[in-house]
Parts: C-alpha cells; structure tokens; sequence
C-alpha cells in the first residue's frame, strides 16, 4: 500500500517539495493548555504515569498546529527508575536520581526483563494516542540512548560535562560496562513494547553523546544504538528508527551506516549545509533549527526556516529543531515557523 503518512514518506527516503514537520519537546511548558494538565496532574512524574492525561498533552500541539507527528509524552528516565533506582524532580532543577558509583548500587538494579509492570501506563497511552490521532499523524516513541541514560544514572542529576560518567568509565571499567548493558537491553525492550503497543516510529535521544570522543564514541553511542536497532529491527523491520547523537560533530558522518539508523538527527552545532553533503547523503535527516528562534521569532526565523529547507531539499528530510522547544518560547512563533514552512512558492 503506497504510504500516506509525510513522515514516514521521508523514512522511506521519499524527498518531499515540502518536509514533514514536527517538533521535539512540542507537548511542554510554552504551551499554556499543558500548564494546565501538569497541574491537574500534580507533579510530572504523576503526569507521565496518568495515561489519559499523557495522552492529552501528546495530542494538545497536533490540536494547535497540525504536526505531522506527535511524540509520546514520556520521560527518558523512567527506564532507571523501572529497573529500581529512585527518581524525583526539583521545581527548577531538574531531575534527581539514586546513584550507582560501586558493584553493591548495581547489584539493587532490576533485570531488563522486569520493567513492564512499572512501565504499562506508557505503553496504554501509546494505544489511545493511536486511537485518538487524526489518521495523517505518524506516531513517535522514544527512548534515551545508554549513554545519556547512565550519566543520570552515575551522577544521580544532570551534569555539565558528563565528569561522574567519564571518571567511572575510566576508573572502573567493569562497572561501567554492566550498567550500559543492563540499560541497553531495557532500552531493547522498553522500544520493543512501545511498538508493540501501536508507536509507529522510534527515537533513541543520546542528548550527551557530543561528550564521547573517539573510541569512547565507538563504544558507547555507535554500538549500543547499532544494538538496539538490530534488535528492534529484527522483531519489527519495517518499523523507522531515528538517531539522535546530539553534537556529535564529525561523528555523525556514517552514524545511519554504521547504526542501522533510517534517519539521524542533527542539532544545530552543524550547519544544514554540511549535514547535507555529509549526512543525508547516506538517507534521511531530521533538524535542525535553533531553539532560539522559537522566542525570538521575526524576519530571522522566517529566513531560517527557508535556509534550512532549501539546503535539505535535494533528499529526505524532516523538519524540527536542533533540540527540544524551550519553556520561554513564544507559541505564535510555532505558528509561524510551520506556516514558512508549508508555504507554496519559497522566497
């Protein structure tokens, strides 16, 4: 059957006059309607577990804008806290997280296999989203890539550079090896279910993996994604994948060959240019907007969009932003940025 759907039409390296667009982050805090469920909620975590009001604010921003995908609202650290560790946020902090920094604070982890149960309230929300979603939207789950994962994990909150994660990684080279295993078979299995339960394509957000140099890079964001992916693949292989090795720099060129990835990611440390002639050359691109333009708005907004738009436009591509929409961004800009985009004639 000839596919529909504009997102999966550039995962399946369709090249479209006008790209797909959605936006990561797109169910948050600039949207005053999720202010609102949050609260109804109680806390996030209370709103991440509410599948009915998960739901609601996955399908607030398709309401507003028309996205051509909605993104399950979730959170990349509910996988620790299904494999045991203890997970709460600070208003304006942050998350907060039990750490593991010796063999005794791992050996309290669960297996892969036992995060179900904890877990069934995303997968349930998974089903009424694809219920509820009007039939052109494509449906995205995701995951945390190992990685970013165990630097919460290492650290027990987020960190500028990384440093616990990297000190084990050096110090303690078993240890550090058993987390990233442990987390990439949940990862297998948390994706695997969200297919499963209707997700139509999959995200592995690897939002630190610009920290990993060299072999560290190899080791630690190429291979458990390519782990991920072959598994996920082999269960699922018409299901698209999406990486996203935020600033990863050159190490993007052949992440998608190297991974199994059907689309990679860019953020907007690259310039679409160069993620043209160096990553869409091998498939599918997704970005790569600056978040900032979702405040500041105007003329510079509008000429971006066309700017990316047309350095994307001789392949696959997806529109979004380089990362996630921030809390102070100004939802008219939205607006705009979408209707740029989609316009007729370009300038």
């Amino acid at each position: 059957m000839t596919q529909t759907k504009k997102l999966l039409r550039s995962l399946n390296g369709e090249t479209q006059s006008v790209p797909p667009i959605w936006m990561m982050r797109q169910a948050g805090r600039y949207l005053p309607e999720y202010r609102a469920t949050r609260a109804e909620a109680g806390d996030f975590l209370s709103l991440c577990y509410n599948s009915e009001l998960a739901a609601e604010v996955t399908l607030q921003p398709i309401r507003r804008y028309g996205f051509d995908a909605a993104i399950l609202f979730a959170d990349i650290l509910l996988v620790p806290e299904a494999l045991g560790a203890d997970l709460w946020f600070v208003t304006g902090e942050g998350p907060r997280l039990s750490t593991i920094q010796a063999d005794a604070d791992f050996d309290r982890i669960k297996p892969a296999d036992a995060i179900h149960d904890h877990l069934s309230p995303i997968y349930e929300t998974v089903k009424i989203l694809r219920r509820e979603l009007p039939e052109e939207t494509t449906l995205i789950g995701f995951a945390g890539a190992p990685w970013t994962v165990a630097t919460y994990m290492i650290a027990g909150q987020g960190t500028p550079d990384q440093a616990p994660a990297h000190k084990l990684m050096i110090e303690n080279v078993a240890l550090f090896d058993k987390i990233m295993d442990r987390l990439t078979e949940a990862t297998i299995t948390y994706l695997d279910m969200q297919i499963q339960a209707g997700a139509e394509v999959v995200k592995i957000f690897d939002s630190w993996a610009g920290s990993l140099k060299g072999e560290a890079f190899e080791k630690y964001a190429v291979a458990p994604t390519k782990r991920i992916i072959d598994a996920l693949k082999a269960k699922h292989p018409n299901t698209p994948i999406i990486a996203f090795p935020r600033e990863a720099g050159d190490g993007y060129i052949g992440f998608a060959g190297k991974t199994g990835a059907d689309c990679v990611a860019l953020d907007n440390s690259v310039t679409p240019e160069w993620g043209a002639a160096h990553v869409q050359v091998d498939g599918c691109v997704q970005g790569n907007l600056a978040s900032r333009h979702m405040v500041t708005g105007g003329q510079d907004l509008i000429d971006e969009v066309r700017h990316i738009r047309e350095a994307f436009s001789k392949g696959p591509h997806i529109f979004n932003l380089g990362h996630g929409i921030t809390p102070d961004a100004d939802p008219e800009n939205v607006t705009l940025m979408i209707e740029t985009l989609r316009e007729s004639v370009p300038a």
